[in-house]
Protein backbone atom coordinates (compact mmCIF):
# COMPACT_ATOMS: atom_id res chain seq x y z
CA UNK A 1 0.00 0.00 0.00
CA UNK A 2 1.13 3.08 -0.84
CA UNK A 3 1.99 6.02 1.87
CA UNK A 4 -0.20 8.98 1.93
CA UNK A 5 0.84 12.53 3.30
CA UNK A 6 -2.01 15.02 3.62
CA UNK A 7 -2.80 18.14 5.72
CA UNK A 8 -5.09 20.56 7.14
CA UNK A 9 -5.54 23.44 4.73
CA UNK A 10 -4.09 26.31 6.18
CA UNK A 11 -5.34 30.21 6.34
CA UNK A 12 -4.48 31.84 3.20
CA UNK A 13 -3.71 35.29 4.81
CA UNK A 14 -0.65 33.59 6.76
CA UNK A 15 1.46 33.64 2.89
CA UNK A 16 1.20 37.41 2.59
CA UNK A 17 0.44 38.76 6.15
CA UNK A 18 2.99 41.34 7.65
CA UNK A 19 2.67 41.12 10.69
CA UNK A 20 4.60 37.34 9.79
CA UNK A 21 7.30 39.11 7.60
CA UNK A 22 9.81 39.43 10.67
CA UNK A 23 9.16 35.51 11.51
CA UNK A 24 9.70 34.77 7.84
CA UNK A 25 12.54 35.89 7.52
CA UNK A 26 14.23 34.25 10.40
CA UNK A 27 12.99 30.61 9.27
CA UNK A 28 13.74 31.41 5.87
CA UNK A 29 17.52 29.74 5.79
CA UNK A 30 15.76 26.57 7.77
CA UNK A 31 13.33 25.57 5.14
CA UNK A 32 13.94 23.83 2.30
CA UNK A 33 14.85 25.59 -1.33
CA UNK A 34 12.71 24.82 -3.89
CA UNK A 35 12.86 25.67 -7.70
CA UNK A 36 9.56 25.19 -9.78
CA UNK A 37 10.25 24.54 -13.43
CA UNK A 38 7.71 25.99 -16.18
CA UNK A 39 5.45 27.63 -13.72
CA UNK A 40 2.19 27.54 -15.84
CA UNK A 41 -1.32 26.42 -14.19
CA UNK A 42 0.00 23.20 -12.75
CA UNK A 43 3.75 24.84 -11.08
CA UNK A 44 1.64 27.99 -9.78
CA UNK A 45 -1.27 25.46 -8.01
CA UNK A 46 2.03 24.17 -6.20
CA UNK A 47 4.06 26.91 -5.96
CA UNK A 48 0.92 27.78 -3.59
CA UNK A 49 0.99 24.62 -1.62
CA UNK A 50 5.22 24.81 -1.50
CA UNK A 51 4.50 28.75 -0.11
CA UNK A 52 2.37 27.18 2.46
CA UNK A 53 4.88 24.51 3.85
CA UNK A 54 8.51 27.37 3.78
CA UNK A 55 9.03 30.81 3.73
CA UNK A 56 7.78 32.04 -0.14
CA UNK A 57 11.31 33.62 0.26
CA UNK A 58 12.49 30.35 -0.31
CA UNK A 59 10.29 29.30 -3.51
CA UNK A 60 11.87 30.40 -6.88
CA UNK A 61 9.14 29.80 -10.12
CA UNK A 62 10.79 30.24 -13.75
CA UNK A 63 8.27 32.17 -15.27
CA UNK A 64 7.91 32.97 -19.46
CA UNK A 65 4.67 34.35 -20.97
CA UNK A 66 3.35 35.33 -17.33
CA UNK A 67 6.57 36.71 -16.53
CA UNK A 68 5.45 40.50 -16.21
CA UNK A 69 2.26 39.52 -14.23
CA UNK A 70 3.27 36.81 -11.75
CA UNK A 71 6.74 39.47 -10.93
CA UNK A 72 4.24 42.27 -10.46
CA UNK A 73 1.33 40.90 -8.69
CA UNK A 74 2.26 37.00 -7.82
CA UNK A 75 -0.26 34.41 -8.78
CA UNK A 76 -3.77 34.53 -8.03
CA UNK A 77 -5.62 30.77 -7.41
CA UNK A 78 -9.48 30.78 -7.67
CA UNK A 79 -9.72 26.99 -6.39
CA UNK A 80 -13.19 24.90 -5.53
CA UNK A 81 -10.88 22.87 -3.29
CA UNK A 82 -8.42 25.41 -1.21
CA UNK A 83 -10.18 28.62 -2.01
CA UNK A 84 -10.67 31.71 -4.22
CA UNK A 85 -8.78 34.80 -5.09
CA UNK A 86 -6.04 33.64 -3.27
CA UNK A 87 -2.93 35.34 -3.74
CA UNK A 88 0.33 33.69 -3.42
CA UNK A 89 4.34 35.49 -3.99
CA UNK A 90 7.04 33.19 -4.52
CA UNK A 91 10.43 34.47 -6.43
CA UNK A 92 9.22 35.16 -10.10
CA UNK A 93 12.21 34.43 -12.07
CA UNK A 94 13.02 34.49 -15.81
CA UNK A 95 15.78 31.89 -15.66
CA UNK A 96 17.20 28.93 -13.92
CA UNK A 97 20.64 31.71 -13.52
CA UNK A 98 18.49 34.26 -11.97
CA UNK A 99 17.54 31.70 -9.43
CA UNK A 100 21.11 30.96 -8.53
CA UNK A 101 21.94 34.18 -8.57
CA UNK A 102 19.19 35.99 -6.39
CA UNK A 103 19.71 32.51 -4.00
CA UNK A 104 23.27 34.03 -3.52
CA UNK A 105 24.35 30.47 -4.28
CA UNK A 106 22.38 28.92 -1.61
CA UNK A 107 21.95 25.39 -2.78
CA UNK A 108 18.55 24.10 -4.03
CA UNK A 109 17.07 21.18 -2.16
CA UNK A 110 14.51 20.20 -4.62
CA UNK A 111 13.94 21.30 -8.09
CA UNK A 112 10.68 20.55 -9.42
CA UNK A 113 9.61 20.64 -13.12
CA UNK A 114 6.06 21.14 -14.03
CA UNK A 115 6.93 22.23 -18.00
CA UNK A 116 5.37 20.17 -20.57
CA UNK A 117 7.67 17.26 -21.64
CA UNK A 118 8.18 18.65 -24.89
CA UNK A 119 11.60 18.61 -27.04
CA UNK A 120 13.56 21.40 -26.83
CA UNK A 121 17.23 23.04 -26.59
CA UNK A 122 18.67 23.28 -24.72
CA UNK A 123 16.98 20.45 -23.33
CA UNK A 124 15.20 21.02 -19.59
CA UNK A 125 17.69 18.82 -17.75
CA UNK A 126 20.62 21.45 -19.32
CA UNK A 127 18.21 24.22 -18.55
CA UNK A 128 18.52 23.14 -14.80
CA UNK A 129 21.85 21.92 -14.17
CA UNK A 130 23.11 25.37 -12.61
CA UNK A 131 20.32 24.58 -9.84
CA UNK A 132 21.17 21.08 -8.92
CA UNK A 133 24.03 20.20 -6.45
CA UNK A 134 24.90 16.96 -5.20
CA UNK A 135 22.18 17.06 -2.57
CA UNK A 136 19.51 18.29 -4.73
CA UNK A 137 15.88 16.08 -5.42
CA UNK A 138 14.37 16.75 -8.78
CA UNK A 139 10.83 15.85 -8.80
CA UNK A 140 9.60 15.49 -12.68
CA UNK A 141 5.63 16.50 -12.46
CA UNK A 142 5.30 15.38 -16.43
CA UNK A 143 2.44 13.45 -18.31
CA UNK A 144 3.57 10.29 -20.77
CA UNK A 145 5.72 7.38 -20.40
CA UNK A 146 9.54 7.14 -20.00
CA UNK A 147 10.02 10.57 -19.49
CA UNK A 148 12.45 10.30 -16.33
CA UNK A 149 15.38 8.98 -18.75
CA UNK A 150 16.84 12.34 -19.93
CA UNK A 151 17.30 13.22 -16.25
CA UNK A 152 18.89 9.91 -15.33
CA UNK A 153 21.58 10.72 -17.61
CA UNK A 154 22.18 14.02 -16.97
CA UNK A 155 21.77 13.88 -13.24
CA UNK A 156 23.02 9.92 -12.49
CA UNK A 157 23.61 10.07 -8.94
CA UNK A 158 20.69 12.76 -7.53
CA UNK A 159 17.41 11.43 -6.45
CA UNK A 160 14.97 11.57 -8.96
CA UNK A 161 10.98 11.42 -8.20
CA UNK A 162 8.59 10.12 -10.67
CA UNK A 163 5.46 11.87 -10.06
CA UNK A 164 1.77 11.10 -11.26
CA UNK A 165 -0.47 14.48 -11.09
CA UNK A 166 -4.12 15.00 -10.93
CA UNK A 167 -4.38 18.45 -10.59
CA UNK A 168 -7.86 20.03 -13.23
CA UNK A 169 -6.38 23.58 -13.47
CA UNK A 170 -5.94 26.15 -16.68
CA UNK A 171 -4.08 29.82 -16.39
CA UNK A 172 -7.37 31.19 -17.61
CA UNK A 173 -5.23 34.44 -18.18
CA UNK A 174 -1.35 35.25 -16.82
CA UNK A 175 -1.03 34.47 -13.47
CA UNK A 176 -4.58 33.79 -12.78
CA UNK A 177 -5.03 29.94 -11.98
CA UNK A 178 -9.03 28.05 -12.28
CA UNK A 179 -8.23 24.58 -9.94
CA UNK A 180 -10.88 22.50 -9.51
CA UNK A 181 -11.61 20.30 -6.91
CA UNK A 182 -9.15 17.48 -6.99
CA UNK A 183 -5.22 17.83 -6.24
CA UNK A 184 -3.24 14.29 -6.04
CA UNK A 185 0.21 13.25 -6.57
CA UNK A 186 1.61 9.92 -6.98
CA UNK A 187 5.36 9.76 -6.16
CA UNK A 188 8.21 6.99 -6.66
CA UNK A 189 11.66 6.96 -7.44
CA UNK A 190 13.41 6.37 -10.45
CA UNK A 191 14.17 3.59 -10.57
CA UNK A 192 11.92 2.04 -8.65
CA UNK A 193 14.66 0.01 -6.94
CA UNK A 194 17.01 3.09 -6.16
CA UNK A 195 19.54 3.49 -2.71
CA UNK A 196 17.44 3.81 0.46
CA UNK A 197 18.42 7.66 0.96
CA UNK A 198 16.50 8.41 -2.20
CA UNK A 199 13.39 6.57 -1.20
CA UNK A 200 13.97 8.77 2.07
CA UNK A 201 14.00 11.71 -0.27
CA UNK A 202 10.38 10.78 -1.71
CA UNK A 203 9.07 10.22 1.91
CA UNK A 204 10.41 13.68 2.78
CA UNK A 205 8.86 15.56 -0.44
CA UNK A 206 5.51 13.72 0.30
CA UNK A 207 5.63 15.15 3.71
CA UNK A 208 6.43 18.96 2.39
CA UNK A 209 3.57 18.55 0.24
CA UNK A 210 1.26 17.72 3.38
CA UNK A 211 2.45 20.60 5.18
CA UNK A 212 1.43 22.82 3.12
CA UNK A 213 -2.08 21.27 2.55
CA UNK A 214 -1.47 19.28 -0.51
CA UNK A 215 -2.03 15.32 -1.09
CA UNK A 216 0.73 12.98 -1.88
CA UNK A 217 1.06 9.05 -2.47
CA UNK A 218 4.55 7.66 -2.03
CA UNK A 219 4.69 4.12 -4.49
CA UNK A 220 7.34 1.63 -3.92
CA UNK A 221 6.96 1.43 -7.68
CA UNK A 222 5.01 4.09 -9.28
CA UNK A 223 4.95 3.25 -12.93
CA UNK A 224 1.58 1.37 -12.65
CA UNK A 225 0.12 4.68 -11.89
CA UNK A 226 1.72 6.23 -15.19
CA UNK A 227 0.24 3.39 -16.93
CA UNK A 228 -2.89 3.84 -15.92
CA UNK A 229 -2.77 7.62 -17.00
CA UNK A 230 -1.27 7.14 -19.84
CA UNK A 231 -4.32 4.97 -20.74
CA UNK A 232 -6.69 7.70 -21.00
CA UNK A 233 -3.77 10.16 -21.77
CA UNK A 234 -2.72 8.16 -24.98
CA UNK A 235 -5.87 7.80 -26.34
CA UNK A 236 -8.18 10.48 -25.34
CA UNK A 237 -5.84 13.26 -26.49
CA UNK A 238 -4.75 12.40 -29.80
CA UNK A 239 -8.17 11.65 -30.50
CA UNK A 240 -9.37 14.65 -29.20
CA UNK A 241 -6.73 16.91 -30.90
CA UNK A 242 -7.26 15.34 -34.30
CA UNK A 243 -11.09 15.56 -34.19
CA UNK A 244 -11.50 18.86 -32.50
CA UNK A 245 -13.68 16.89 -30.37
CA UNK A 246 -14.35 16.76 -26.85
CA UNK A 247 -14.13 13.43 -25.38
CA UNK A 248 -18.06 12.96 -25.08
CA UNK A 249 -18.08 14.92 -28.62
CA UNK A 250 -16.04 12.41 -30.43
CA UNK A 251 -18.40 9.39 -29.08
CA UNK A 252 -21.28 10.81 -30.42
CA UNK A 253 -19.79 11.60 -33.53
CA UNK A 254 -20.23 8.17 -35.50
CA UNK A 255 -21.61 5.12 -34.63
CA UNK A 256 -17.78 3.87 -34.79
CA UNK A 257 -16.36 6.25 -32.41
CA UNK A 258 -16.33 4.52 -29.06
CA UNK A 259 -15.08 0.98 -30.10
CA UNK A 260 -11.84 2.64 -31.68
CA UNK A 261 -11.35 4.52 -28.51
CA UNK A 262 -11.75 1.46 -26.61
CA UNK A 263 -9.64 -0.69 -29.24
CA UNK A 264 -6.60 1.73 -28.17
CA UNK A 265 -6.86 1.66 -25.01
CA UNK A 266 -6.66 -2.13 -25.98
CA UNK A 267 -3.43 -1.25 -27.18
CA UNK A 268 -1.95 0.52 -24.70
CA UNK A 269 -3.11 -1.92 -22.32
CA UNK A 270 -1.02 -4.22 -23.74
CA UNK A 271 1.95 -2.29 -23.61
CA UNK A 272 1.28 -1.67 -20.26
CA UNK A 273 0.95 -5.62 -19.18
CA UNK A 274 4.65 -6.49 -21.66
CA UNK A 275 5.78 -4.17 -19.66
CA UNK A 276 5.19 -5.33 -16.80
CA UNK A 277 2.21 -4.05 -15.22
CA UNK A 278 -0.77 -6.43 -15.80
CA UNK A 279 -3.27 -4.29 -13.49
CA UNK A 280 -3.61 -2.05 -16.51
CA UNK A 281 -6.11 -4.88 -17.57
CA UNK A 282 -8.93 -4.86 -20.07
CA UNK A 283 -11.32 -4.74 -17.15
CA UNK A 284 -9.11 -0.93 -16.15
CA UNK A 285 -10.31 -0.35 -20.25
CA UNK A 286 -13.61 -0.55 -19.80
CA UNK A 287 -13.64 1.22 -16.18
CA UNK A 288 -12.33 4.56 -17.80
CA UNK A 289 -14.43 4.28 -21.13
CA UNK A 290 -17.92 4.03 -18.48
CA UNK A 291 -16.64 6.95 -17.21
CA UNK A 292 -16.19 8.94 -20.22
CA UNK A 293 -19.88 7.80 -21.58
CA UNK A 294 -21.56 8.57 -17.83
CA UNK A 295 -20.26 12.30 -18.38
CA UNK A 296 -22.93 14.66 -20.37
CA UNK A 297 -21.75 17.24 -23.74
CA UNK A 298 -19.48 18.07 -24.33
CA UNK A 299 -17.43 16.41 -21.99
CA UNK A 300 -13.40 16.95 -21.24
CA UNK A 301 -11.49 18.96 -22.68
CA UNK A 302 -7.76 17.16 -22.66
CA UNK A 303 -4.72 18.84 -22.58
CA UNK A 304 -3.59 18.16 -26.45
CA UNK A 305 -6.98 19.61 -27.50
CA UNK A 306 -6.01 22.89 -25.57
CA UNK A 307 -3.07 22.96 -27.58
CA UNK A 308 -4.15 21.73 -30.75
CA UNK A 309 -7.10 25.09 -30.90
CA UNK A 310 -4.56 27.30 -29.29
CA UNK A 311 -1.74 26.27 -32.30
CA UNK A 312 0.70 25.19 -29.34
CA UNK A 313 2.74 21.97 -29.56
CA UNK A 314 1.83 19.24 -27.87
CA UNK A 315 3.71 16.54 -25.74
CA UNK A 316 2.97 13.93 -28.58
CA UNK A 317 6.04 11.81 -28.04
CA UNK A 318 6.02 11.69 -24.32
CA UNK A 319 2.85 10.25 -24.56
CA UNK A 320 2.37 8.32 -27.75
CA UNK A 321 6.00 8.16 -29.39
CA UNK A 322 7.02 6.50 -26.03
CA UNK A 323 4.75 4.04 -25.89
CA UNK A 324 4.92 3.17 -29.37
CA UNK A 325 8.22 2.79 -28.84
CA UNK A 326 8.04 0.81 -25.74
CA UNK A 327 6.09 -1.34 -27.41
CA UNK A 328 8.34 -1.99 -30.22
CA UNK A 329 11.01 -2.62 -27.98
CA UNK A 330 8.21 -5.36 -26.34
CA UNK A 331 7.52 -7.14 -29.68
CA UNK A 332 3.78 -5.76 -28.80
CA UNK A 333 1.47 -4.29 -32.75
CA UNK A 334 -0.56 -1.76 -32.18
CA UNK A 335 -1.50 -0.50 -35.27
CA UNK A 336 -4.03 1.98 -34.27
CA UNK A 337 -1.97 3.99 -32.07
CA UNK A 338 0.83 3.84 -34.44
CA UNK A 339 -1.66 5.86 -37.03
CA UNK A 340 -2.67 7.91 -34.57
CA UNK A 341 0.60 8.85 -33.82
CA UNK A 342 1.94 9.63 -37.16
CA UNK A 343 -1.26 12.06 -37.75
CA UNK A 344 -0.65 13.71 -34.22
CA UNK A 345 2.81 14.38 -35.00
CA UNK A 346 2.23 15.70 -38.57
CA UNK A 347 -0.41 18.07 -36.90
CA UNK A 348 2.43 19.08 -34.31
CA UNK A 349 4.73 19.75 -37.01
CA UNK A 350 2.92 22.31 -38.66
CA UNK A 351 2.32 24.28 -35.50
CA UNK A 352 6.06 24.38 -35.17
CA UNK A 353 6.72 25.35 -38.90
CA UNK A 354 3.33 28.12 -38.34
CA UNK A 355 5.44 29.27 -35.31
CA UNK A 356 8.23 29.67 -37.33
CA UNK A 357 6.80 31.41 -39.90
CA UNK A 358 6.53 29.07 -42.46
CA UNK A 359 3.26 27.91 -44.40
CA UNK A 360 1.74 25.22 -43.97
CA UNK A 361 -1.88 25.66 -46.10
CA UNK A 362 -1.81 27.92 -48.37
CA UNK A 363 1.26 27.71 -50.25
CA UNK A 364 1.88 26.61 -54.10
CA UNK A 365 1.72 23.26 -55.10
CA UNK A 366 0.11 20.63 -56.48
CA UNK A 367 -3.18 19.49 -55.20
CA UNK A 368 -5.13 16.36 -55.41
CA UNK A 369 -8.63 16.71 -56.54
Amino acid sequence: MPATFSNITFSPSSICSSSKVSKVNESADMSPRILIFGTGSIGAVYAYIFCRAVSPENVFTVCRSNYEVASSQGFTINSSLFGQNLNVRPQIVRTVDEAVSRSGGKPFDYVVVTAKAIPSTPSIPDQIAPAVSSNTTIAVIQNGIAVEDIYVSKFPNNPLLSCVVYLPATQTSPGTISHGEVERLHIGTYPAKAPEAHTSRAESFASLLGSGGGTAHVHEDVQSERWSKLLVNASWNPICALSRSRDVQFMHSSSEATDVVRQIMLEIASVAQAAGYPVISESKVDHQLGRAKARSLPGVQPSMLADALAGRNMEVDAIVGNTLRIAEEKGVKTPLLKAIYALAKALDTSFTKARDGHSVSGARGDRLR
